[in-house]
């Protein structure tokens, strides 16, 4: 059972005081609030993650960071009297009652309404009264009021609002355009036609609908006509992947000593097909040599020997294991064969390698876990499946989920756990024949990072997702250096870790950094980020870890995202260079949403699971679109010797 009052404290400590939240009794009201009371069924789970919630009628409950940002704004006192506009499931009105004499709330949608007074009652908040109305027009009965705060965002300021401030009342609302974050705005009433006006910073919000605020269609009307249009105007329309000219506008990075190609998901046949495409064009017309995957190093060995035509043989075949169908497909496969012939025909100099990049073994590691686990406490074994299954990089503060559960069962095992993992990759590695010089040294730094890899692993968090995108960054800086000063390099890997986590939640909120990122602090120009993305269609993933992989239907994206922008301007497959669009990457420098899908796919929980808040023109340098993607076809291991990476329990 999750300890939702630890979940409470380390959400204050880190999503609170540590981004800037300073007043005590805002982190004291916030700390006292169960959240989870106020989130629908199912999502318990989530309450104490930096992110909005899905709710009743389409609405959501703001993330904890904005709730207690507005209420500090808001400088409410002991004998204050608050109107707040927008209740929804009752959350920031529970928050306001601790900080205020009394609070008027008014949420337009009559159930919400209903249940948001429900619960506040059950958690015995006298001092707060619900109604269902129009809050642009206020609650001028109970007026005035010395503070108002707006939960949704409109066009303008409603005139009856300002109009209900007490003189020296304070107005926190979110202003601004539809199609892009808002500005918090402060208005603070100096006299009976004198308000003074400040501007907070960028935030996010539903739409204020009805008398003052936007009309119900206008939030989707505003987005399909400029954003998308904009987007449509510069796309470059590209032909289908197998079409060798779709690699002929991505010559123009092949001046960069490194070209990063991402994935919106790992089981899409249209990623990998571009990807090869495009490598191909590098390799053969502009003397990148080494293409370096987000795979482990031992398994991607064996196929460098293959592609090298090298005949020696592997005693154990690679890439067998989960998720083997990440690597050990029809796409992949047929651009391993092309390089294979490639190398054969090319000089030496002219020939290019394949790489892994990753910390060895990770499914090995989750295995040897499990299986001690099983052994010595069922129930800790039961924890980590789920927490394996469940952490993804993207997922909104994977750290409080399962973290509290832990028994200290589960933390006895430990050591076992790590020296269990240790032999297991030190017995792989002596049974891989990388007897080479550099093999044999990359083989030794795996040895130290992937220990202690494991031991972090074990628990979680974003120090395990550091520890292994340095090192992914370490072993490429490694093969330029060994392949010498005028070497260069594509990448292939998920879009979580090739696109700069400086502008995503992943850096902004959890610390975590990225592969891209760190590739930029080194290289700064010569670096390309490319990333991708699709609307609809099919994928090939688990529903849990360690489980069968699926052929899975892909939601539309999310009305909010970066992907229904994309889709809403009718091009099929394009891309977007944000260098030679100023006013689209400006655009697209504001907060969105943006779908990531790894080895794990959960439809029915998608937006928690699989969606982030991203600036995607500064996430990534160029941005490739499919609105209809389909799945990859695995090879199964008894039909070749192609490729599967082991990864980190968010299959990624």
């Amino acid at each position: 059972m999750i300890d939702y009052q630890y979940a409470r404290y380390k959400m204050v400590e880190r999503q609170l005081a540590s981004r800037g939240i300073s007043d005590p009794r805002v982190l004291s009201a916030m700390q006292a609030v169960p959240r989870e009371v106020f989130v629908e069924e199912g999502f318990q789970e989530f309450a104490y993650e930096d992110s909005p919630l899905p709710i009743a009628e389409g609405q959501t409950i703001s993330q904890p960071y904005i709730v207690a940002c507005m209420a500090e704004a808001a400088q409410i006192e002991p004998d204050d009297n608050v109107l707040e506009v927008g209740a929804g499931s009752g959350y920031a009105a529970a928050v306001l009652s601790y900080l205020a004499r009394y609070v008027f709330a008014i949420e337009r949608h009559e159930t919400l309404a209903t249940n948001a007074a429900a619960r506040l009652a059950k958690l015995e908040r006298h001092n707060v009264e619900v109604q269902s109305g129009d809050g642009t027009k206020g609650f001028a009965n109970k007026a005035p009021f010395d503070a108002i705060v707006v939960s949704a965002g409109g066009p303008t300021v409603p005139v009856a609002l300002k109009e209900q401030l007490e003189i020296g009342g304070r107005l926190i609302i979110p202003i601004g355009p539809q199609d892009r974050s808002q500005r918090l705005i402060r208005i603070t009433r100096r006299a009976a036609g004198h308000y003074d006006e400040e501007d907070l910073g960028g935030v996010s919000f539903v739409p204020l609908v009805v008398a003052h605020g936007w009309k119900d269609d206008t939030r989707h009307a505003d987005l399909e006509r400029h954003l998308p249009d904009l987007i449509r105007q510069a796309a470059e329309s590209l032909p289908a992947p197998e079409d060798p000219r779709f690699a002929d506008p991505f010559a123009r990075f092949a001046n960069r000593r490194v070209v990063l190609l991402g994935e919106a998901s790992h089981g899409t046949s249209e990623f990998h097909q571009a990807r090869a495409v495009i490598t191909r064009r590098l390799v053969e017309r502009h003397g990148f040599s080494i293409v370096a995957v987000e795979a482990d190093w031992p398994d991607a060995a064996a196929m460098n020997r293959f592609v090298r035509v090298d005949e020696r043989k592997t005693e154990n075949p690679p890439f067998q294991r989960f998720p083997s169908w990440m690597w050990r497909n029809t796409d992949v496969f047929a651009f391993l064969a092309w390089l294979r012939e490639h190398n054969a025909t090319a000089s030496a100099n002219e020939q290019a390698g394949f790489y892994g990049l990753d910390i060895y073994n990770m499914r090995g590691s989750i295995a040897a876990v499990l299986d001690y686990l099983d052994k010595a406490d069922p129930k800790a074994a039961a924890v980590a499946r789920e927490r394996y299954g469940c952490l993804t990089p993207w997922q909104n503060a994977p750290h409080t989920y399962g973290r509290a559960t832990l028994t200290d069962a589960y933390r006895s095992c430990e050591d076992a756990v790590t020296r269990q993992c240790g032999e297991l990759l030190r017995h792989a590695l002596k049974e891989s024949r990388d007897d080479t010089l550099f093999d044999a040294a990359q083989n030794a730094r795996l040895v130290t990072a992937a220990e202690k890899y494991y031991r972090i692993m074990y628990y979680g968090g974003a120090e395990a997702w550091n520890l292994r995108d340095r090192h992914m960054f370490e072993t490429l800086e490694h093969l330029l250096d060994r392949a010498g000063p005028n070497s260069k390099a594509v990448v292939w890997a998920h879009n979580s870790h090739i696109g700069d986590a400086r502008h995503t939640e992943m850096g902004k909120v959890r610390g975590e950094l990225s592969l891209g990122q760190l590739c930029r602090e080194k290289f700064a120009d010569e670096v390309a980020l490319i990333g991708f993305g699709t609307h609809v269609g099919t994928v090939a993933a688990a529903t849990d870890w360690d489980g069968e992989m699926e052929v899975k239907r892909v939601r539309p994206s999310l009305e909010e995202s970066v992907e229904r922008c994309c889709h809403l301007s009718r091009s099929t497959r394009f891309l977007l260079d944000f260098a030679r669009h100023a006013e689209l990457a400006n655009l697209l420098a504001h907060e969105r949403l943006e779908r990531f899908i790894g080895v794990i796919y959960r439809p029915g929980t998608e937006r928690l699971s699989h969606y982030a808040n991203v600036e995607l023109s500064k996430q990534f340098d160029a941005y490739v679109w499919f609105d209809e993607t389909h799945a990859i076809t695995p090879i199964s291991p008894q039909a070749t010797s192609g490729p599967v990476p082991d990864t980190f329990p968010s299959g990624l």
